[in-house]
This record gives structure tokens, sequence and C-alpha cells, in this order.
């Protein structure tokens, strides 16, 4: 929330350009730093009006001003607003200026649909993507098409490389759920509601898929736990994540038996100032898209969405375990 002269305008209020104006003339500064969003220049260039943030670049006396290490173009390039960036350009923004870990907003560019959105860039640098972060980028539309991640509300994923299904069975010590003819495991992917948590909460599924295999509980949290992702990791990298309808999408990395970071944001269309290359450009590409940014990040490249959905080639019952 913002205060001092600027308090009181929300996000809606960076498509108001009388209102902005109105601030402007009685004095506010279109680069006051009084908001975990940065300054009023780097939200407009996120969420606002192309002529907002014209506005505010023409009254400010540095368009290119970091917050966070990266500059209101960049941030207008991450969100996809490049009507946006072009009124930055215009107004002096530097698009090639380093930044994010390499990745200024120019070469961002290059990861969108409109490559050239800031013409050729100065000699020395490529204006082509190298051929790994290509792929990366035509991987990313197949994957975000085939799992279409808006429906995983509840569900939970532990994605691990270079694992196979049997081998995650024998690492999670779990006993395959019985088949009593009665197609029980049906019922409950139809309608998990109507049964007590106390009774499916150890129920995952484990499903192979191309680069490894997926942990899976389209009803709740127990799939990306930290216990499931140390003991899949060992020897290899797994990623978790849980879709909590109170909280949003919740990102765990586990890495040879480790949790390594916790309490991630993934496809929350944001990542840290201290981020690898390749995690900047995976943020990018799975905006939105949380699950198909868990696939990603352990290298799978699953065929359709039945790995989160189910039905999954086994389902296990967890041991009782800490």
């Amino acid at each position: 929330m913002r205060t001092g002269d600027w308090a009181g305008l929300g996000w809606d209020g960076w498509g108001d350009l009388a209102a902005v104006r109105e601030r402007l003339a009685a004095g506010a500064d279109p680069l006051a730093m009084d908001s975990f969003w940065g300054t009023p220049l780097h939200e407009a260039a996120e969420r606002g009006w192309p002529e907002v943030v014209a506005e505010l670049a023409a009254r400010a006396g540095e368009v290119d001003v970091l917050h966070e290490g990266r500059t209101p173009l960049w941030l207008a390039v991450f969100g996809e607003r490049p009507d946006n960036a072009l009124a930055l350009a215009e107004a002096g923004a530097d698009p090639w200026r380093p930044m994010m870990a390499g990745w200024s907003p120019g070469r961002l560019a290059l990861a969108t649909p409109d490559p050239d959105l800031f013409g050729p860039p100065p000699t020395g640098v490529s204006r082509y993507l190298d051929e790994a972060e290509a792929l990366a980028g035509a991987q990313a539309r197949e994957l975000v098409a085939v799992l279409d991640d808006r429906y995983f509300e509840g569900a939970s994923v532990m994605c691990v490389a270079n694992v196979d299904a049997a081998e995650a069975i024998r690492r999670l010590q779990a006993e395959p759920v019985e088949d009593d003819g009665t197609d029980e495991m049906a019922d409950i992917l139809e309608d998990p509601w109507s049964y007590d948590f106390e009774e499916i909460g150890p129920i995952v599924g484990v499903s192979d898929v191309p680069g490894g295999c997926v942990v899976t509980q389209p009803w709740g949290p127990r799939a990306s736990s930290p216990v499931v992702g140390k003991l899949l990791s060992v020897g290899t990298v797994g990623y978790g994540v849980f879709s909590n309808a109170k909280s949003g999408n919740q990102g765990d990395i586990v890495r040879d038996g480790v949790l390594e970071a916790w309490d991630l944001r993934p496809g929350s269309g944001s990542v840290e100032e201290n981020a690898s290359a390749e995690e900047v450009l995976l943020g990018f590409l799975y905006r939105h898209h949380a699950f198909a940014y868990a696939f990603a990040y352990a290298s799978l490249r699953p065929t359709d969405s039945r790995p989160v959905t189910g039905p999954a080639d086994v389902w296990l019952r967890l041991p009782d375990r800490e």
C-alpha cells in the first residue's frame, strides 16, 4: 500500500490518467519509493495504461530508476505490456541496460511474441536467444498447452527428475492401494470432498513421465510435502507445488534429500532480485502457470494432464511418518 502523496491510489488507479495528473499537479513524485512495488513508474509500467506511463515518465528525472534490480521498462516487458514498454522507450528508457542475471529488457523481449519490440540491439549484443533458451521457450508453450493448469486448485505435485515410478514407490516405502473391485479411486477422484480426509489424506498417485516421475494428490497438499520431496530427490532434484485456495500457489525445491527452498511462489509473475538466469527465464515463460513451472524446473515433459489430475499409474498409501 502506498503512503504519502500517492496514498489511496490502488492498482486500478494506474489506468486513471486524470487522477494521476491531479496528483502530479499537486506535487506528487513519480519516483517516490514508498511502496513494496517500487516507484509509481514501476507500478504503472507493470499494470497501468500507456498514457499514464508516458505522463509519469515525462515528469520523472530518471526513467531507468532501479527497484530490486529492475527498471520500469523491465517490468513492462516481464508483465507482457509492450504498449507500456514502448512508451518508456520513447521517454528514453534503455532496453539494453544489463540487469537481472543478464536479462536486460531488450533481451527478455526476445522471448516474447514480439522479439523485435525495440528494434536492432547495439553492436556486440546478440539479437537471438541461445539454443537452450530458444528451446526452453518452445517447450514452455507446449507444456502450458498440455497442462492448462487453471483447474488444479487444491491439488499438489512433486515433480522429480531421473526417477521412475517403480523407484519412487521403493523410496517412499509405500503400499499400492488395493483394488477391491469397487473402483474406489475413480469415486474419490470424482468427488474427494465426500470422503473423510483422514481416510484419503495418505493416498497419493505416482506416474511415469518423460524425464522422471510425478507424485500427485489432486485433493490436498501431501504430494508436495517436504518428506516426500526429500525421499525422492536423493541424487537428483524435485520441485513441489500445492495450489492452496487460501494463499495461492506454494512451491518448494528439494535437492539430493535436502529442502533447498520453500514458500516459493511459482507462476506468480515475479522473480527475486538474486534469481539465476535460468530462474528469470522460467519465471517469465511460466507466468500464471505454477504447475507447468514445476514440471519445467525438473525437466519433465508430460503428454497430458493425467499425472496431475489422475488417474495415476499407481495409487499409493503413504506410511505414517514425521
